[in-house]
């Protein structure tokens, strides 16, 4: 143990990285400051109402949930969580989850926890997935009437407002809160990183946190703790090791009952394997269906009189490897094609081995068929084409970025296609995320990009194939991007480079909704909706007979003309600052600051990449800043060499002269963006008079919105 501040002690182990007095004194300073920001945006906001998503220090999603919490009337000031499950309610739900329980208290006893919970005054706390505390572990803050358990406490948002584990799971992801990025103010010297415990379906079962609270620990290593990464790697690896150890406990119980099954006539397991919506087909080893489940009969088309069920064999391709991956004896994933009769579907089958309690050989498997949207999903979770943006996190405030936002929003509901169109860095591929997440977002993104695709391969990227078409094919086969956006989203980028041969196809798969793999035989419906994106002048390729006019019209049924930077006013001040908040996030460094000079030269650049290459400026600069402040000589040399802070009025930057008229509009203009359009203040500024000022901006044909 080391004594730390003059009072208090903590573990050695978990202050090794902090040996270092200077560090320890530059990490404490930084999150002190960080600390005080915070606290101040939040009585800013209780009192005053003040937006606190205008703070740098605060994480869009916790500015996102006080706001909720504010909506929900939920009380900052308040020392009591109200709602709490009755006696019965209570031991019903512990009853429910007394294995999660049992695993987390042994995991927290196996690992010796206790010395670790009582040196760092940290608490764990284990919630289930409605946010009612089943169990804690520690010294636990009193928020609570004084009972003997605090157990069946309804630790929600709508009952504390922002709290780790909430947003743990609303994000389902790990989550690390600071004192006063809580909502209630009870909270504001505790610290608490939570992570979520997943099923094997990736849902949320239940949610570890570990607070610590500010007792005997002096306040710079609490503050230092807080901000390290350390108790929440640490929260992350226990959740896992739960999650782990759950699973295996069912993993065990469900083979125990199937291998029972397999060697009597136990009818309770047929009656079980009816409530799964899944088709469950349970095999020997020699590929002979013992036992199946109502869903598998209809998949397979068996009919219930039928006694002879026959072998899987029958009932997939001749070259499938499924009988080889069940002898392999592992747990497996693999995409069959199954044959019943005249038709044929696609369906993701997990193979599960079952083997002798004792001499460990294999004895069959349990094949559990999941449908092909299931089959879109693991592809979509293995997919760089993810949709994670939604029209709420889109940067900008400026006229014509807000027109394209409204116009989006209002085409989203619609299950037309949406084309696109911009220069190429204008956000597009986020723009179609945010058009999926506004209507489809229980469904798969697929995301296509038609330039980066060899010609060659295109086709089966988009249409898929069945095994062996063609040399190098896998052998089961592959479903295509359109197969797999079924029930969601098809974004096509850089549609404008698409090959004319299959156009043509594309335009009637649109039509029909309806695709049939390369070298398949039978056509399968897809419901979807195409979004497409280019920078290209798709139109003036119709006239130039290089893109179809068919497959225009088809795809064109809505558009939106995203703007380029230089078209939105004052945004690139507003993204900029967005890019530093969040660069730093992601580099763990402290929040950056930039100077007014630096900002006028990113004003008067032109970016012709757009809002792409105003981002990897600003990382440029960050990587090259000195004492967190961004200056003029950190910018890209390409940015300052060509910046000649005056922008032509459609795109570009005019050439090396200006005109007096020019140099006139370009101060008027500047004035107007320091005074935020204020007429009266802007005249002063410029030493005009508001009359003239109003003349000049008719003369200029300058629009300024009251």
């Amino acid at each position: 143990m080391e004594k730390l501040g003059g009072k208090g002690y903590i573990n050695v182990l978990q202050v090794n990285d902090y040996r270092n007095k200077r560090c320890l004194d530059t990490e404490y300073s930084g999150v002190k400051k960080r600390w005080q920001e915070i606290e101040d945006s939040k009585l800013k906001f209780i009192q005053d109402n003040v937006d606190p998503r205008r703070c740098n220090f605060i994480d869009h999603e916790v500015a996102e949930s006080w706001i909720r919490s504010q909506e929900m009337g939920v009380n900052p000031y308040t020392k009591t969580i109200d709602q709490r499950l009755d006696g019965d309610n209570v031991a019903k739900i512990i009853r429910s989850n007394q294995h999660l329980v049992d695993i987390t208290q042994e995991l927290f006893e196996s690992l010796q926890l206790n010395n670790f919970e009582r040196a760092t005054s940290i608490t764990l706390y284990l919630f289930e997935k409605n946010g009612i505390l089943l169990w804690y572990q520690g010294e636990i803050l009193r928020f609570a009437p004084e009972c003997d358990s605090l157990t069946g406490l309804v630790w929600s948002e709508k009952t504390v407002g922002t709290c780790a584990h909430i947003l743990s799971m609303q994000l389902k992801r790990p989550v690390h809160l600071l004192g006063p990025e809580h909502y209630c103010l009870s909270f504001e010297n505790s610290s608490a990183s939570a992570a979520p415990i997943l099923d094997d379906k990736g849902d949320i079962v239940a949610i570890l946190v570990l607070g610590q609270h500010l007792n005997n620990i002096p306040l710079e290593c609490f503050l230092t703790l807080s901000s390290d990464s350390y108790v929440l790697g640490l929260t992350t690896a226990l959740a896992a090791a739960i999650e782990s150890k759950l699973r295996l406990n069912q993993s065990y119980d469900y083979l125990a009952v199937v291998n029972n099954r397999l060697k009597s006539t136990d009818y309770t397991l047929t009656a079980m394997l009816g409530t799964i919506d899944e088709g469950i087909v349970i095999i020997d080893k020699v590929g002979k269906i013992v036992l199946l489940n109502t869903e598998g009969r209809k998949i397979l088309r068996i009919g219930d009189g039928v006694k002879s069920k026959g072998s899987i064999d029958e009932f997939v391709n001749r070259r499938s490897r499924l009988m080889s991956l069940v002898l392999m004896g592992e747990d497996t994933e693999v995409v069959e094609t199954i044959y019943n009769g005249s038709d044929e579907m696609s369906y993701l089958v997990s193979i599960r081995p079952i083997r002798d309690l004792g001499s460990k050989e294999i004895e069959g498997a349990v094949l559990k068929l999941g449908n092909i949207e299931k089959v879109s999903c693991v592809a979509v979770n293995k997919s760089v084409g993810t949709a994670s943006f939604t029209f709420e996190e889109l940067v900008g405030e400026s006229k014509v970025f807000k027109q394209s936002v409204a116009l989006g929003k209002k085409f989203a509901v619609s299950p037309e296609n949406i084309l696109l169109t911009g220069e190429s860095g204008t956000g597009k591929e986020l723009f179609a995320q945010a058009i999926h997440n506004r209507n489809r977002s229980q469904g798969p993104f697929m995301a296509v990009n038609c330039a980066a695709v060899p010609k060659e391969l295109i086709e089966s990227e988009l249409f898929g194939y069945e095994g062996g078409s063609f040399t190098g094919a896998e052998r089961n086969g592959k479903p295509g991007k359109i197969e797999l956006a079924h029930g969601g989203t098809l974004f096509l980028d850089e549609i404008g480079d698409m090959p004319m041969e299959l156009q043509a196809v594309l335009l009637r798969v649109l039509e029909d909704k309806q695709v049939m793999r390369v070298g398949g035989r039978r056509y399968k419906r897809v419901d979807f909706r195409v979004v497409a994106a280019t920078n290209k002048d798709l139109f003036q390729m119709v006239k130039e007979n290089l893109f179809r006019e068919d497959l225009y019209f088809r795809l064109a049924v809505l558009t939106v003309t995203l703007p380029t930077l230089r078209q939105r006013e004052h945004d690139v001040e507003l993204l900029s600052q967005y890019f530093i908040r969040k660069y730093c996030k992601k580099v763990n460094w402290s929040m950056m600051e930039i100077t007014p000079a630096a900002l006028q030269i990113l004003n008067g650049y032109s970016w012709p990449g757009n809002v792409r290459q105003l981002e990897n400026a600003i990382i440029y600069a960050a990587n090259t800043a000195q004492n967190q402040l961004i200056e003029p000589d950190n910018l890209p040399p390409l940015v300052t060499t060509n910046c000649g802070s005056m922008k032509a009025e459609g795109s570009g930057v005019k050439d090396e002269i200006y005109t007096i008229e020019t140099m006139e509009r370009v101060i008027i203009e500047n004035a107007l963006y320091k005074t935020k359009n204020n007429i009266t203040k802007a005249a002063e500024l410029v030493g005009l008079g508001k009359s003239t000022l109003y003349r000049k901006l008719k003369e200029y044909n300058i629009n300024v919105d009251d």
